[in-house]
C-alpha cells in the first residue's frame, strides 16, 4: 500500500470533517462526477441520502479519514452520481487511489460473504480490535480472504513467451499464471503452472514484485525465469495461444495498472540493452 496510507480497524468516535468514501453498489464503486472519477467526499453518505448496506472504516490517506461502504441495490443515487467498473476506475485515478479501491472492495465482498458461522451457522459478529469476524457461539474467527498466485515471464535471449487466453481480447498477450494450491511453495507453482499450462520447464527464478488484484482476492507474485526445455504446447484449456516475441516486437499487453504490464516492459526494456540487434 502506498507510504501515506495508514490502515486502522477503529473509526473516529466522531466524524466531523470529510472522509472519502469508497462506495460500491452491485460490485460497481460510485464516482460523484463521472467524467473526473471523483470519489465522494463527505462526512457521511447518508448526508446525500444514501442508504448503506454496509461499511467499514480503512483508516488514513494522509490526514483524511477513508471508508468503504456497500449501497443498497435498489437505492437511487443522487444526481450527478454514477457506477463505474472498477477495472475503468483504475485507468482514471492514481495508483493510490486504486489500491484503496481495491482493498475496500475485497473487505466489503468479504464481510458480505461471511454473515454466518461457517461450522454452525450462527450469525458472526465484527471484532472491534482487528479486521475478523467471530462467531460468538463456537469461536470461530475469520479474516479477509486473500489467494495467492504467481506470475512468471519466461526468457530465451532477447525472447519472451507470452500466452493469452480466449476470454482476452483478440490479441491480448500476457505472462503465465495461476494460483498456488496447498502445500506449495511460491516457486513450485511457477514451475508447475508453466508444466500445465504451456509445456516447458523453467529456471533460474527471479522475485520481480507483487501486486494485490481484487478479481476476485488474489495477491499476485511476479517472477522471472529463464527457459531450459520444452517445445511450446498450449494446454488449450487455460492457455488458447503461446509464442515467442522478440522483445521490440511485443503483441498487444495489459493494462499499465497491471503487474503483468509492468513485468514485460521492464524485462523487455533491459533484455534490448543486454542483447542489442546487430545492424
Amino acid at each position: 500500500m502506498p507510504d501515506q496510507y495508514t490502515p486502522l480497524v477503529t473509526p473516529p468516535a466522531a466524524q466531523d470533517s470529510p472522509a472519502l468514501w469508497f462506495a460500491f453498489q452491485r460490485g460497481a464503486i460510485l464516482v460523484s462526477n463521472a467524467e473526473s472519477a471523483a470519489l465522494p467526499c463527505c462526512c457521511t453518505l447518508e448526508e446525500h441520502g444514501v442508504a448503506t448496506v454496509r461499511s467499514h472504516y480503512l483508516g488514513l490517506l494522509g490526514e483524511q479519514h477513508c471508508y468503504a461502504a456497500e449501497v443498497d441495490e435498489a437505492h437511487p443515487l443522487p444526481a450527478g452520481w454514477a457506477p463505474l467498473g472498477l477495472r475503468d476506475l483504475f485507468g482514471m485515478v492514481d495508483s493510490t487511489l486504486a489500491a484503496l479501491s481495491g482493498r475496500a472492495l475485497q473487505i466489503i465482498d468479504w464481510e458480505r460473504n461471511h454473515q454466518f458461522c461457517s461450522r454452525c451457522g450462527t450469525p458472526m459478529q465484527a471484532r472491534s480490535d482487528e479486521r475478523a469476524r467471530a462467531c460468538p457461539s463456537c469461536k470461530f474467527t475469520t479474516y479477509p480472504l486473500v489467494s495467492p498466485a504467481v506470475m512468471v515471464l519466461i526468457t530465451r535471449g532477447r525472447e519472451l513467451l507470452l500466452a493469452r487466453k480466449g476470454v482476452w481480447p483478440p490479441g491480448r498477450y500476457s505472462a503465465i499464471a495461476g494460483f498456488v494450491e496447498p502445500g506449495e511453495m511460491l516457486e513450485d507453482t511457477v514451475v508447475r503452472e508453466t508444466r500445465e499450462e504451456v509445456g516447458v520447464e523453467v529456471g533460474n527464478l527471479q522475485y520481480f514484485g507483487s501486486q494485490p488484484w481484487p478479481f476476485p482476492h488474489s495477491l499476485m507474485v511476479a517472477f522471472t525465469a529463464e527457459y531450459a526445455g520444452g517445445a511450446v504446447r498450449p494446454d488449450g484449456v487455460e492457455i488458447e495461444e503461446a509464442a515467442w516475441f522478440d522483445v521490440e516486437a511485443l503483441p498487444r499487453l495489459p493494462p499499465s495498472v497491471s503487474i503483468s504490464r509492468r513485468l514485460i516492459t521492464t524485462v523487455a526494456a533491459e533484455l534490448a540493452r543486454q542483447y542489442p540487434l546487430k545492424c
